[in-house]
């Protein structure tokens, strides 16, 4: 049986730079095929004609597709999946689906969709992604234009109009498994720590909250989660849903604070990669792997580490182990015979990793 392809919902709403965080893994997906999948509403042409632009080997243009107009919810048995069994069907499978979802539309049932049989064999949840405009949130609003947001709210009829923002917000923090605070370069480093604080609470255990600018995420952090978010659904409950029964309804205070703001407009620097590092970590033979792993997964909680993979030289065994964290959560297996009795595990994070430390703590 072949492998499940993983696809990663982005959601995220409008003017938070989803498109932008697309557009830069496109251009630097580092050989991988990756197909889009994208549900905005009215003028998407533009965003599409840009993605369409990109040209190269990694996304071809049938490897862009639209979904039509309205929340995904509403539309997955006539558009959504077959959308999703065209691009299955294909001869040359796509390594990895990338979605974007309307800014307005829930990710929850569109996790729930890939539970529908005939997509459920062959196409797993690798995480949802949800990117927030770090400027606007930490300033007690949910995105820069609110104006735009409610236009492109009336503009849908199979929307709920009477949702505040601040929970349709509380639902994307919920369902997502990695939240990437954009516009980070508008923040002052307290600001933006004391926001990747607040989401972290805000979200569930092992959550990993980074910090972009200009969406610039490095692919091996992006995609290759390997979460399977269809399976663990009821983590991710919704605060509410637009048109179901009314006994699953969390009421929250209203907390929607609209400001008027003075834009200032900042020139942008390209110092995206320098915001992510990653390095080698080399190690004798490891006795006990279970215990290794316990160690591997302190150490990536104490330092916020986002990847940790390698392999393992295990003393008594000709089998090299394999290990994969992302964020605290660890998969390890043997795989194959090995002469060497070095072990060496690649550490990647935001810049400021204290190598030392991450060295010390693995080698104890």
């Amino acid at each position: 049986m072949p492998a499940k392809i993983p696809a990663t919902v982005v959601t995220g709403f409008l003017g938070a730079g989803k498109t932008t965080l697309i557009r830069h893994m496109l251009q630097n997906a580092e050989g991988k095929r990756i197909a889009l999948i994208i549900n905005e509403f009215g003028d998407l042409g533009v965003d599409g004609d840009i993605l369409k632009g990109c040209g190269d080997e990694t996304c071809k243009e049938e490897d862009v597709m639209e979904l039509s107009n309205g929340c995904i919810c509403c539309t997955v048995a006539d558009d959504f999946i077959p959308t999703m069994e065209k691009l299955l069907d294909r001869d040359e499978a796509p390594d990895h689906i990338v979605i974007e979802t309307s800014g307005l539309a829930l990710p929850q049932p569109l996790v729930r969709a890939f539970n529908w049989p005939g997509i459920s064999t062959k196409v797993t949840v690798d995480g949802v992604v949800t990117v927030v405009d770090g400027k606007a949130v930490s300033e007690g609003r949910f995105a820069h234009n609110l104006d735009a947001i409610e236009a492109q709210r009336k503009a849908d009829e199979e929307l709920d109009h009477e949702t505040p923002l601040s929970e349709l917000f509380e639902d994307q923090v919920a369902c997502a498994d990695m939240i990437v605070v954009n516009k980070a370069d508008l923040l002052g480093t307290d600001e933006a720590d004391t926001l990747v604080g607040k989401l972290k609470t805000d979200s569930r255990d092992g959550v990993q909250v980074v910090k972009a600018t200009k969406g610039a995420l490095p692919v091996g952090v992006l995609l290759g989660q390997g979460i399977g978010a269809e399976n663990d659904l009821d983590a991710r409950h919704e605060v509410h849903h637009h048109h179901h029964h009314d006994d699953d309804h969390h009421h929250h205070d209203d907390h929607d604070h609209e400001h008027d703001h003075h834009h200032d407009h900042h020139h942008h620097h390209d110092h995206d990669h320098d915001a992510f590092e990653s390095f080698v970590v080399t190690l004798g033979e490891v006795s006990d792997p279970a215990a290794f792993s316990a160690k591997v997964e302190d150490t990536i909680r104490a330092h916020d580490i986002l990847r940790l993979k390698g392999f393992l030289a295990v003393s008594g065994k000709p089998m090299r182990m394999t290990l994969q964290a992302v964020g605290p959560r660890i998969e390890t297996y043997y795989d194959e015979r090995t002469v060497d009795r070095t072990s060496r595990l690649v550490v990647i994070g935001q810049a400021g990793l204290d190598r030392a430390a991450i060295e010390a703590a693995l080698a104890a």
